[in-house]
């Protein structure tokens, strides 16, 4: 799965995906230039017939059509399988990638975080395509609910080695869980005997009557090794969003929201009411719709019609999907989340970046530089440190790890 998004820019989509079998695609280009040429010679015709023969070898004719299945199955309407690609979305773009990597039935699937920036409609293709690939897939994913449905063995990388068990993701963190327990209660009882001997040794060992059994209890002690427990590599961030003032009843009241965007309309009379307590998910296939309308909560967009209306003790936090202005900066990391505390104290600051897990020299990192990873645990931070009561996320896990997920969860589930 390619993770450069502009290399096809030159492209059409269909190509990009047919580009998955490289040899097949070379040999459909040799033979429409072959076939282009006014002079056409004999040894032209002769080269065309075996490029012929070994496109229908490989099942050339059904190639556009394989490639337009994968296309549909993932989301990607018919109307933009011949477009460019440098006129697709971001999100699109990922989305043709996969196609490209499903593409001609490769032996090896190498897969890198394929389910960033895919709707659920399209994760769940994905799983059952993946399902029923009979070949190897090697995937590296974020996303436990995939691996679960998908994955029959996990190599985990931990304690500088790796470890393969089989099983998907939960029987893996039940075993490991388990192993680490087991080798934790092992070397309790190998202490336990260990101060027994020890005991035994010293008050015996000058014991004329007592002097072999002590000397066979040297021997036994010497054999006792502890099994070495190395500390895991793993690290969670801490993520706990804290109010600094109790919400009220009336937090969000929308009233016939409408929104048309480039000539489409994304928002359609749009009305809910959110209370006090309520934790909501906008699922659906239109990522645009879902991040026009947090855009509009957040007054960085006007609606073409309709109102909203936030509570007044409500105050907001915002994730945005998109948040490449927030770094565009020659700021610090330090310095960058100061301009939003509410405490003008360093030290108040760097609180908050060690409980994401940038330690006392990661402050001085300038934030254009971070990797999306680090730019994410740098917008939990400014969200903690705003001490807001209504939080809006548009797709927070997207370059997250396992840990900093689980942590997020964690946050959200005890928030407020």
């Amino acid at each position: 799965l390619q993770q450069d998004h502009f290399k096809y820019d030159a492209y059409t989509v269909l190509d990009t995906v047919i580009m998955g079998n490289q040899r097949l695609y070379d040999i459909m280009k040799e033979k429409d230039a072959i076939y282009a040429k006014e002079d056409f010679s004999d040894e032209d015709g002769i080269r065309a017939s075996e490029l012929e023969a070994e496109f229908a070898e490989m099942d050339g004719w059904n190639a556009e059509s394989d490639a337009a299945m994968l296309l549909n199955g993932l989301g990607i309407p018919t109307e933009n399988h011949y477009s460019m690609m440098s006129e697709l979305p971001g999100a699109l773009k990922v989305k043709v990638l996969l196609a490209q990597a499903l593409f001609g039935n490769p032996d090896i699937l190498l897969l890198d975080e394929p389910t960033n920036h895919l709707d659920l409609d399209a994760i769940a293709w994905l799983e059952e395509f993946l399902i029923n690939f009979e070949n190897t897939v090697i995937v590296v994913s974020h996303d436990r609910y995939f691996l679960n449905k998908v994955c029959t063995q996990i190599a985990d990388i931990d304690y500088g080695k790796i470890q393969l068990y089989a099983g998907n993701y939960d029987f893996w963190y039940e075993s490991s869980q388990l192993l680490v327990k087991q080798m934790k209660e092992a070397n309790k009882k190998k202490e336990e005997k260990i101060k027994e001997l020890q005991e035994f040794i010293s008050r015996f060992s000058a014991n004329a009557s007592k002097s072999k059994q002590a000397t066979s209890r040297k021997r036994a002690l010497e054999k006792i090794e502890l099994d070495e427990i190395k500390p895991s590599s793993r690290k969670y961030p801490y993520i706990d969003f804290r109010p600094d003032r109790e919400i009220g009843n009336e937090v969000l009241t929308v009233e016939h929201l409408t929104k048309t965007v480039n000539g489409v309309k994304v928002l359609d009379d749009i009305s809910f009411i959110l209370n006090r307590e309520d934790k909501v998910a906008f699922v659906g296939g239109n990522e645009l719709a879902k991040t026009t309308l947090f855009q509009i909560l957040m007054g960085e967009m006007e609606p073409d019609a309709g109102t909203y209306k936030w509570g007044v003790t409500t105050s907001q936090a915002y994730f945005p999907k998109d948040p490449t202005s927030e770094f565009d900066n020659d700021y610090t990391i330090a310095d960058w989340l100061m301009g939003y505390s509410p405490v003008d104290d360093i030290t108040y600051v760097r609180g908050f970046l060690g409980r994401m897990l940038f330690a006392g020299e990661d402050g001085v990192k300038k934030v254009k530089v971070l990797s999306g990873g680090e730019k994410v645990r740098c917008l939990l931070s400014k969200m903690m440190i705003s001490g807001a009561n209504c939080l809006i996320l548009d797709e927070p896990t997207n370059h997250l790890d396992m840990e900093s997920i689980t942590a997020l969860n964690n946050g959200l589930i005890k928030f407020p």
